[in-house]
């Protein structure tokens, strides 16, 4: 069973679409113990780093993710649940993430033909260790919606990259835990082939 982490971050009916399309048994939840039971944990989100961090603490769920974590189940952050797998982010200065990885999310600077959000379809440069982009061509579309990028410490995680006004770490992998900025459930045949990789963990 495949359990998606509800803490009102938005994002989900489009996850648990593709998720059921590809033929998982998918569950919604908060509940301690039924994420504990779950299988592979994906936390997914749109909206804002400091809101979503007071989210996750309110309902009890940050030392739960870092349990979950610890015990090895693969676990997959998507858009902002990669951003608050990190230590901080310049959206909200003085709050802390999960802190899972190491790294800071910055303000994707203003470019003269780049509008802020990034929002819409870029190529991935892939390093060819990603475990989730086995059997994806070189170069793949996927689909971003964000204001912040990451930039992570430890460059042997990143396994994807894209360009828009300044290089942005598009996704990381780090032992079971796997993170895209993009949104594999919104990026077509691509993103499923992705997922079913994330399943085949």
């Amino acid at each position: 069973m495949i359990a998606i982490i509800d803490y009102d971050a938005g994002n989900m009916k489009s996850v648990v679409k593709a998720f059921l399309r590809l033929g998982q048994d998918i569950t919604v939840t908060r509940d301690e113990a039924i994420l504990k039971r779950a299988d592979k944990i994906i936390l997914p989100g749109v909206g804002a780093f400091g809101d979503a961090m007071g989210r996750l603490h309110g309902y009890g769920l940050v030392d739960v993710i870092r349990d979950i974590i610890k015990e090895g189940k693969p676990f997959l952050g998507i858009c902002l649940g990669l951003q608050l797998l990190y230590e901080k982010s310049e959206e909200s200065p003085g709050v802390d993430g999960i802190g899972i990885l190491e790294g800071t999310l910055k303000k994707i600077p203003k470019g003269q033909f780049c509008k802020i959000p990034h929002m819409g379809w870029n190529s991935l440069s892939l390093s060819g260790k990603g475990r989730l982009f086995s059997g994806i061509g070189p170069d793949p579309y996927v689909y971003f919606v964000h204001s912040y990028y990451l930039e992570a410490k430890d460059r042997s995680t990143v396994v994807a990259t894209t360009d828009y006004n300044v290089s942005i770490d598009a996704s990381v992998e780090c032992g079971n835990v796997f993170a895209c900025q993009f949104h594999p459930e919104k990026s077509g045949s691509v993103g499923l082939g992705i997922l079913e990789n994330f399943i085949r963990l």
